[in-house]
């Protein structure tokens, strides 16, 4: 299957499946030196991993990584890193009564299409259990740019209709929807806990901030820096839309208003969200997606099944009501994926 790797000069392969043995990733392009062990990586593992509270979904994975190669006595070789983490608390028999029906919202009718065969259990490659691997190798990259001073940090801006308007980032690990509002953060823990009460889910706006990039990352015309971050975020299976700085606003402003002006002290606004030009201007880069809501859901919808025939389904098994909570540290995984893979990339045309 193609497509299952992402990156230039720091790459990541992830694989494995839902229901499967296990899931993990193969990093390449790790610099040799550098300082990581398995604690460092499960820290990031731990803020994704199912089951963490009751916004999330009650599957029970523990989610320990084991490196498998790639370090030496504490630090990096050079050498593919290769990270894996088993699966255990699988229901797949969940699944049986639907494996033969296209669940709305899901891939199961697209993969089908391309490929010829799907595994039902739990969506299997197509499951966000594959976020798992890039948050491991997020968490190498991440180390990567610690060592340049860089900082990442996403949050959850909105959930259904309820909006974050304050941020508090000491408070975002301390709360399970992640947001930055302690007001609003109650709001939001209870309309998931009323929607998986009734079997339904919602979506939601995840932001993030990336601090202490320096001017002049990015690869025109076509790798700038916001097309490889755009790309990287759509690449998360729940993700349907994002926006850079002012984003969508923009269509709404004067140029007056949204161009950044500029004086001897540098900008004097950030409605480019740290990007002109695909290429970072120095200043903080923010951006948002869109987070569709959760697919399954136990409310019966309207279907089909491989045989043509008109059905209703109702999905069972164990989800989460709103992904934004979890999506937050695979968002933050890709976009130092991202940034690593482009402070290489630059390196190779400056020096």
């Amino acid at each position: 299957m193609a497509g299952n790797t992402f990156g230039e000069n720091f790459r990541i392969t992830t694989f494995g499946e839902s229901h499967g043995k296990s899931v993990g990733v193969i990093v390449d392009g790790v610099t040799p030196g550098v300082e990581i062990d398995e604690a460092y990586i499960q820290k990031q593992m731990d803020r994704r991993k199912p089951g963490q509270s009751s916004v999330t979904t009650p599957r029970k994975e523990y989610d320990i990584i084991q490196i498998q190669s790639g370090v030496f006595e504490g630090k990096t070789t050079g050498a593919p890193l290769a990270i894996m983490l088993h699966n255990h608390d699988m229901k797949s028999e969940a699944y049986s009564e639907i494996q033969h029906s296209f669940r709305p919202g899901h891939a199961d009718f697209t993969y089908l299409q391309k490929y010829g065969i799907r595994d039902h259990r739990g969506s299997g490659r197509a499951s966000g259990r594959e976020t798992a691997g890039r948050v491991a190798g997020g968490a190498v990259a991440r180390k990567l740019l610690e060592n340049r001073g860089v900082q990442v940090v996403a949050f959850t801006k909105q959930i259904g209709d309820i909006k974050a308007n304050s941020f508090n980032e000491e408070f975002i690990e301390q709360n399970p929807v992640r947001t930055s509002d302690p007001e609003a953060a109650q709001q939001m823990i209870s309309k998931i806990e009323h929607l998986a009460s009734i079997g339904d889910s919602c979506g939601g706006i995840v932001e993030c901030r990336i601090r202490g990039v320096d001017p002049g990352l990015g690869e025109p015309a076509f790798d700038k820096l916001d097309a490889e971050l755009a790309k990287a975020m759509l690449s998360i299976g729940a993700v349907k839309g994002i926006e850079f700085g002012a984003g969508f606003a923009a269509a709404s402003m004067l140029g007056s208003e949204h161009n950044d002006a500029m004086n001897k002290d540098g900008f004097l606004s950030n409605n480019a969200g740290g990007i002109v030009g695909g290429i970072s201007t120095g200043q903080e880069i923010v951006f948002r997606i869109s987070v569709k809501p959760t697919s399954s859901i136990s409310v019966a919808q309207r279907t089909m099944n491989e045989r043509g025939e008109e059905i209703e389904i109702k999905t069972e098994g164990r989800h989460d009501p709103c992904i934004c909570p979890r999506i937050v540290p695979v968002v933050e995984a890709m976009a130092c994926l991202v940034v690593e893979d482009l402070y290489k990339r630059h390196a190779a045309v400056r020096f």
